[in-house]
């Protein structure tokens, strides 16, 4: 890897900083969630107004999130980033001062219609590395949001102690600071040569970002197998620990205890495994075992269902999560480097919209299966995960990355 200034590392720290703060502060208020809705509705509908919350979230996400990503293409990463840090100030400063249900719901709104956070940052990232360097600290951005996740939670149970809402305006102090250090301390990283020429009604139209896209053959390919890989992932996210409390009966200090190991194998894998792999063999074939790993640790679920065995289990959250850190880097860096600098951030916005997309509805259809069948719905994501892996060296059979030609 090779960086070539010293203010090209200085601004990747500084935007690493602002990735960790912004981590805690999201992680800070997530285990407190439940208890500011049941404030506002009985216990048997908190999980109802929860879901949506998120759904509300990720809709706006869906709309705004290709939106910023064209506009940060014509006029700069550096004020689509502000303009997003500030809409999540004012989203987590509603939900401190919450009042109402429909308070919260307004917080979600203006933080969901500025989200642009992780796409621009990736965008940022695009800006000043080569194509050689990006999957390497698009990794790293990974484990410091992992890092993040680990020290929130902690933190956020600190705070809520004492008041519910402190940890909200604590975020929101977070998230103000980050998008002061972008405007004082991070240069702009598309100088105007690179940037699109002018803004017309399309840029508004999300639907126009998504067939620009699609109609670059090796992108719409490449969103395919990302929306195979987000699906099968997002089932394990959005149902595991409901599948240990039903399954293993396990309890609420047994589940956070693996959570935790979780984000210690996350932030291993992207920040030490992956740059030594990344040494040793191509980004397609660490995107295999990265896959690859994933469909074992799924299966690994399905196994453990029938036979309640913790070391199953453990074995499955140490493919999944190691699964998931090799290939999803990978994944965002051949997204990237399939498009010229005038278009970074209209792509990752519409990658972010997709995973927006998915976050709406794949927990509906995974609550109806498990309904049904626990380890059924962990034998359906194991099979798209099993496509993803079929599919994936067929459609990129000639790929190489520039630091990646010795294949061993």
């Amino acid at each position: 890897m090779i960086i070539k200034s010293r203010s090209q590392k200085t601004s990747l720290g500084i935007l690493l900083g602002i990735v960790l703060l912004n981590s805690i502060g999201l992680s800070i208020v997530l285990p407190l969630l439940p208890f500011i809705v049941s404030e506002y509705l009985p216990d048997d509908q908190v999980v109802l107004g929860m879901s949506a919350l998120l759904s509300v979230f990720a809709a706006c996400t869906f709309i705004a999130a290709p939106i910023l990503g064209a506009l940060s293409d014509r006029y700069g990463r550096k004020i689509i980033f502000i303009i997003s840090l500030f809409g999540s100030v004012i989203g987590y400063i509603l939900f401190g001062i919450g009042g109402a249900l429909w308070i919260l719901f307004l917080g979600r709104i203006i933080d969901g219609i500025s989200a642009g956070n992780i796409s621009t940052v990736f965008a940022y990232i695009s800006d000043i590395t080569n194509s050689s360097e990006r999957t390497v600290w698009f990794g790293y951005v990974g484990s410091v949001m992992g890092i993040g996740k680990l020290i929130g939670p902690a933190l956020g149970g600190l705070l809520g102690s004492y008041s519910l809402a402190l940890p909200f305006y604590i975020t929101a102090g977070l998230v103000a600071f980050s998008g002061f250090a972008v405007y004082f301390f991070l240069p702009e990283s598309l100088n105007n040569k690179k940037r699109t020429t002018q803004v017309s009604l399309s840029h508004l139209n999300i639907f126009s970002h998504f067939k620009d896209m699609f109609q670059i053959k090796r992108i719409g390919l490449l969103l395919i197998l990302g929306v195979l890989f987000y699906v099968g992932l997002g089932i394990f996210q959005f149902n595991f620990t409901v599948f240990l409390k039903d399954v293993f009966q396990w309890g609420p200090a047994f589940v956070g205890s693996l959570l935790t190991i979780v984000g210690v194998c996350d932030i291993f894998t992207r920040a030490a495994a992956l740059p030594w792999l990344l040494k040793r063999y191509s980004e397609k074939n660490i995107g295999i075992f990265g896959l690859t790993g994933l469909a074992i640790g799924l299966g690994l679920i399905v196994v453990s269902d029938y036979t309640l065995s913790i070391a199953a289990i453990a074995l499955a959250v140490f493919f999944i999560i190691s699964g998931e850190g090799l290939f999803e880097p990978i994944y965002t860096g051949q997204l990237s480097n399939s498009v010229d600098d005038t278009q970074q951030g209209k792509l990752q916005g519409v990658n972010q919209s997709i995973q927006s997309l998915i976050n709406m509805f794949v927990p509906l259809i995974a609550a109806a299966i498990y309904f049904y069948n626990p380890s059924g719905l962990y034998a359906f994501a194991t099979l798209i995960i099993f496509l993803a892996i079929v599919f994936y060296p067929k459609l990129f059979p000639t790929h190489k990355t520039n630091n990646q030609d010795n294949i061993r």
